[in-house]
Order: C-alpha cells, then sequence, then structure tokens
C-alpha cells in the first residue's frame, strides 16, 4: 500500500477522533472569510466618506486578530492530537518504518484533515456570506441592500492564511516525529501527565499568581489622567499572567489538600476523581488558562459592544437635543428667531441662558482631557464658559431635561462634557483645575446635553451664582437660544432664514448650529465597531467551549486503562459514571468560575472608560458561557465514556 493511501485510510478510520479538530478550525475559517469578504465587498459604501475608511480598517484589524487567533487555536488543536496519535504512529516502527517516513504518513493524514477542513470552511463561508452580512446590518441598524457579490480575493487570502499556518504547525509535528525515539512516540500520551507536583513550588506559584492577578485588578479599575491606557495595557499582561500561575498554582495546591484529607477523600466515590484532577493539572493547567482567558475576553467584547451602541445612541440625542441653537452678544435675538422658525415649524421647546465666555489658557486641564478622549470629529475650543447655577437649572426645566446638580460652593466648579465615546481620562472629579488663569476644584462632571452641541465646541463649567456674578468683569456676554421643533426631518425648512438673521447679526458675533437625523452621521462607522464586537464574543465562546471540549475528547482515550481496570476490579458503571462526571464538571466550573470574579474587574475597567453600567450584560455574558459551557459538560459526559472505555460491557 502506498503512502497517500493508508494516510487517507488512516484518515477514513480516525475521522470521529478528527471531527472536534475539524469543526472547530472549520468555524475559524468561516469567521475570517466573512471578515474578509466585508472588506471586498460595497457593503459599507452606503455610509460613505471617512466611516468607510474606518469601517475597513476595523474590519482589517479585526481579521488580524482573528489571524492571530487562527494561528494560535490550529497550533493548539494540531499539537492535542499530535499527541493523541503519537502512540499510535509509533507502532509503525515496529513494522519496519523510518521516523522520517512516519513523519511524512503523519503529515500526509493531516494534509487531507486540512483540506477537509479548508474546504467545509471555505464552503460554509460562501453559502453563510449574504446571511453574515444581514445580521451585521441588522445589528449595527445600517440600512444598505444587499446582493451578493462573489470576490475571489478574500478565498484567496483566507486560504492563504490558513495554509501557511497550518503547514507551519504540521511541519513542526513533522520535527518533532523526526527527533523522537520509540520510547518517547509509544509513551508520549503518558508523559509528564500523572505527576504530583511539590507543594513548595505550588505554594510559591499560586502566590505569584495571587500578588500578580490582585495587582491586575487593582490596576484594571484605578482612576487617573492620561496614564490610563498605560494602566490598561499593564493590567492585561498581569491578569492573563496571574490567571496562568493560578491555574499552575493555586487551584493544584487546593485539589492536593483535598486529596490528602480523607473525610472529603472518601466519601461520594471522590477518590475516583480527585486525585484524577490532581494527577492530571500538571498537563492540563494551560488549557484551563487559556479557556478563561479567552472567556474573560468575551464577557470583556460583548460588554465594550453593549456600551459602544449606548454611547453611539447618546452621542446621537446629545447632538439632535436642539435642532437649531444661536449663539450671540444680542440679548433678544430670539424676538427675530422665533418668528423665523414658526414660519415653517412648530416649536416644541425653546430656552435661553446666559454665558461668560473668556480665554482658556492652552495648558489647563480641560485640553489634556480633551487630547486624551474620543467620539467626535468636533473639538472643543480654547475658550471656557461659565454657566451660573439657577440659569441651567431653569434651562433644564424649559428643555425637559433631567436636574440633579448640586449647586456648586465657593471655589468649585461642575464641569459640562460632551458625550465621549471613549475616553481614556476616567477621573471626572475631585481635583483641582485652571479655568481662565483662575484655580477652581472640580467638584463633579456631567454629560447631560444642557447646551447640546454646543457642548462640544467648548468647555463648560457651572458655578453658583455668586461666582458667576463675580467673574463677568472682563469676560465677554454671550447668549445661548435653543429651539427644538417638533418634526425633525423637515429641519431644513428654516435653514435659510436663519442664516439671513445671522448674516445681519454677524457684527454682535452671532453663530449658528443646525442639527437634524441626518445632519451629522460621522460616526457611523461606530456601528460597525460594536456589531463586529458580537461576532468576537461568539468566537471566544466557541474557541473557549471547543479547547476544553478537545482536551477532555483526547484525554479520555489514555484513561481506558484505568477505567479498564476499575471496572475488572467490580466498580459499577453508576459510581464511574458519576466519577467521570464530576471530573468533567470540575474541569468546566475552574475556568468559569475564575472568569467570573475576574470579568468583574474587566467590564467595571470598561465602565470607566465609557461611563455606562454595564452590570446587567455583564450577567448576561456569563449566562451565555454559562449555557455553552452547560451543553458542552452534557455532550462531553457521553463522549469521554465511550472513548475512555467505561460501560461498554455494563447491562
Amino acid at each position: 500500500m502506498k503512502m497517500y493511501q493508508l494516510a487517507w485510510q488512516n484518515v477514513k478510520s480516525s475521522l470521529k477522533n478528527y471531527l472536534s479538530l475539524i469543526i472547530s478550525l472549520s468555524f475559524t475559517i468561516i469567521i475570517f472569510f466573512n471578515f474578509q469578504n466585508i472588506v471586498y465587498s460595497d457593503l459599507f459604501e452606503a455610509i460613505g466618506g471617512h466611516n468607510k475608511d474606518y469601517s475597513d480598517m476595523i474590519v482589517q484589524i479585526m481579521s488580524v486578530v482573528l489571524g492571530f487567533f487562527m494561528a494560535f487555536f490550529a497550533g493548539y488543536a494540531t499539537n492535542v492530537f499530535l499527541t493523541r496519535r503519537k502512540k499510535e504512529i509509533g507502532i509503525y516502527i515496529f513494522m519496519g518504518l523510518t521516523n522520517q517516513k512516519i513523519g511524512r504518513l503523519y503529515m500526509l493524514e493531516m494534509a487531507f484533515v486540512g483540506c477537509l477542513t479548508l474546504a467545509v470552511g471555505i464552503g460554509f463561508g460562501v453559502l453563510t456570506a449574504q446571511l453574515f452580512q444581514m445580521v451585521l446590518l441588522a445589528i449595527s441598524d445600517i440600512t444598505v441592500e444587499i446582493g451578493f457579490h462573489a470576490a475571489w480575493q478574500p478565498v484567496v487570502i483566507t486560504s492563504a492564511c490558513y495554509i501557511a499556518v497550518y503547514l507551519f504547525f504540521v511541519f513542526r509535528g513533522y520535527l518533532d516525529i523526526v527527533k523522537s525515539s520509540v520510547l518517547s512516540l509509544v509513551s508520549a500520551s503518558r508523559q509528564n501527565e500523572y505527576v504530583r507536583q511539590p507543594k513548595g513550588v505550588l505554594l510559591l506559584k499560586a502566590a505569584l499568581g495571587i500578588a500578580v492577578l490582585s495587582a491586575g485588578f487593582f490596576i484594571a479599575v484605578k482612576e487617573g489622567g492620561q496614564e490610563v491606557i498605560n494602566y490598561v495595557l499593564l493590567a492585561v499582561i498581569l491578569v492573563v499572567a496571574g490567571v496562568y500561575f493560578l491555574f499552575a498554582g493555586l487551584i493544584p495546591l487546593l485539589f492536593q489538600g483535598l486529596a490528602g484529607s480523607k473525610a472529603f477523600l472518601y466519601h461520594k466515590e471522590r477518590c475516583l476523581w480527585v486525585n484524577q484532577m490532581v494527577f492530571r493539572m500538571k498537563k492540563n493547567y494551560r488549557t484551563y488558562a487559556v479557556a478563561c482567558v479567552l472567556m474573560i475576553c468575551s464577557v470583556t467584547a460583548l460588554a465594550a459592544s453593549f456600551a459602544l451602541r449606548e454611547r453611539y445612541n447618546g452621542m446621537v440625542h446629545f447632538r439632535n437635543t436642539y435642532t437649531y441653537q444661536l449663539l450671540s452678544a444680542l440679548p433678544d435675538l430670539d424676538k427675530q428667531a422665533v418668528p423665523l422658525i414658526e414660519q415653517e415649524n412648530e416649536i416644541e421647546c425653546k430656552s435661553k441662558i446666559a454665558l461668560l465666555a473668556v480665554t482658556q489658557a492652552p495648558d489647563t486641564q480641560t485640553q489634556a482631557e480633551d487630547t486624551n478622549n474620543a467620539g467626535t470629529s468636533q473639538p472643543t475650543g480654547k475658550q471656557a464658559v461659565f454657566v451660573g447655577w439657577s440659569q441651567l437649572k431653569q434651562l433644564a426645566q424649559d428643555a425637559g431635561l433631567a436636574f440633579d446638580l448640586k449647586k456648586p460652593e465657593n471655589g468649585q466648579v461642575v464641569e459640562l462634557e460632551h458625550m465621549y465615546l471613549m475616553s481614556f481620562y476616567t477621573k471626572r472629579e475631585g481635583f483641582a483645575v485652571k479655568v481662565a488663569g483662575k484655580d477652581f476644584w472640580q467638584a463633579a462632571a456631567t454629560n447631560e446635553p444642557y447646551l447640546g452641541y454646543l457642548q462640544e465646541m467648548m468647555s463648560f463649567y457651572l458655578v453658583n451664582d455668586e461666582i458667576y456674578e463675580s467673574l463677568k468683569p472682563g469676560a465677554q456676554q454671550l447668549y445661548a437660544y435653543n429651539y427644538r421643533i417638533s418634526n425633525a426631518s423637515n429641519y431644513k425648512a428654516s435653514v435659510e432664514a436663519l442664516g439671513t438673521l445671522v448674516d445681519q447679526s454677524s457684527q454682535r458675533y452671532t453663530a449658528r448650529i443646525v442639527t437634524g437625523p441626518d445632519a451629522s452621521n460621522d460616526s457611523e462607522w461606530v456601528k460597525v465597531f460594536y456589531s463586529l464586537c458580537v461576532f468576537l464574543v461568539l468566537v471566544f465562546i466557541s474557541a473557549s467551549g471547543s479547547i476544553l471540549f478537545m482536551k477532555l475528547y483526547n484525554d479520555a482515550f489514555e484513561e481506558r486503562e484505568r477505567y479498564g481496570i476499575l471496572q475488572k476490579l467490580g466498580c459499577p458503571y453508576k459510581a464511574l459514571k458519576r466519577a467521570a462526571a464530576c471530573e468533567l464538571l470540575a474541569s468546566y466550573t475552574l475556568p468559569f468560575f475564575v472568569m467570573v470574579v475576574a470579568s468583574y474587574f474587566s467590564v467595571k475597567a470598561m465602565e470607566n472608560m465609557m461611563y455606562e453600567d454595564l452590570t446587567g450584560v455583564r450577567l448576561v455574558s456569563i449566562g451565555i458561557i454559562f449555557v455553552v459551557f452547560f451543553i458542552s459538560f452534557w455532550g462531553s459526559i457521553g463522549v469521554y465514556l465511550k472513548n475512555a472505555g467505561v460501560g461498554t460491557n455494563h447491562s
């Protein structure tokens, strides 16, 4: 029999063993292909301009992330299956095959599996491309007519990336086989497995894990200024390292402690699986750590998606608080503006407020904050504007806006921020700020759109009435006139008339702002961003479940001898089934529990940057992961028992 025939025969006979590998890698290929298909389609042509450029850039960045993930996943999966097949492949040595020929046989087998995986991934990717785009547009609420456009670039790019990654790890497996001895091939599946680790080493790793993880949690939720971006990066590194040491030290230490307690061990057949967890942790702790980190990423990604959606809707609402705004030095401009607007539109609400404009120094706290925030294409101006507390309270009442701000004390200010998409400047109150050469204490900050779009153009500070009056000398007195019409879609009807009014009043510093449903769409790319985050969540969740399932699936084959001995000793099938179920439950529960704790801090850090309460979405994402893991757990029990040979002869 020729080499390729033997390889194909092995693939067909072991197809069930390769099934989890094929399904997992195919899913990754499908997602990667659909991301590339978006890049080479005209899906974002409708939003136009820099929105399309930003959207394409986001898709490309996420494609790179998926590419790295595909590389990691392919490396992990091929390594797991190589370890599983080494014992079987090693038998060929007794048939007279050399290591080189065995390595080539392995490469041929993996080539067949890789081609099958690629064909399934690309095929389903093509079939689901239009559905993928429909779901993406539905989540992002972008109205575009979808048509099927076959492009060769996504197929070529996806195939090239996958083949390059896959062949790299297959060739690495080939070198591993060539350099292995007969003994290492036959006993590879049992090397470095049944080892009780030294307690001193575990204590050191446990202490290091707790310390590093605690430091990561502390830094993640720490508030600050422009240094927060450094905090975020450091927190990610510390949390990943902390999770790794936690599974390498603390959790094995706990299991060894349970195994040493006879009162716990010899109850409900715990001795059948607790000792097994102790011995196998040295081999499996990396798998648990990786699955846990992926789950933390999925919860954080879903929280980010929800927060981005809420912030985008908040920004749209912020900008559309008023339809027309006039800023002028004239104290009675509304007498002319109102009749002009009412010629074409019905005014739903109107308000007027006096403002004090002063020149803002270039090195102020406000400017430092603006350089560390994102979310609007309109830069905050260098003018600082003071607002009186009583006047703002009246404006909120006229505009129907909530007003729960405490009256600032002397020397205090409350900053009226614009709606940021995301801010790395998380400390919003409790610090000194210099405004117009005067020192104040920022007692609070709010992004309630009291001044509407004007808040994106200037720095507004709320002071009490006494301070406001004392600031009048040397400041420029301005008046803001705000109008919201009943039919927002008819906003263009009054634009020309107000433009004429502004031109006639230009000598008295008069400016006009007009907003409407379609007046400003420079942040449409955000919709694409938070929609794609949802797909990343699906990738991370499925990957974490697949990694655990794949690992346990292959571990079961290595347990056939142990379970066979237990059955020969007369251990009942139900007891073995309960023991296997408990072992699997612990394997799924450990990373899930650590994720629940760690995700609180990652989501809390997201809350600080997005100014959103994400408790609900965190609980929802945890619930989704729980359901996925519960299904995987119940599916694993039957497969594990079958692969381990448990109950093959039970009545």
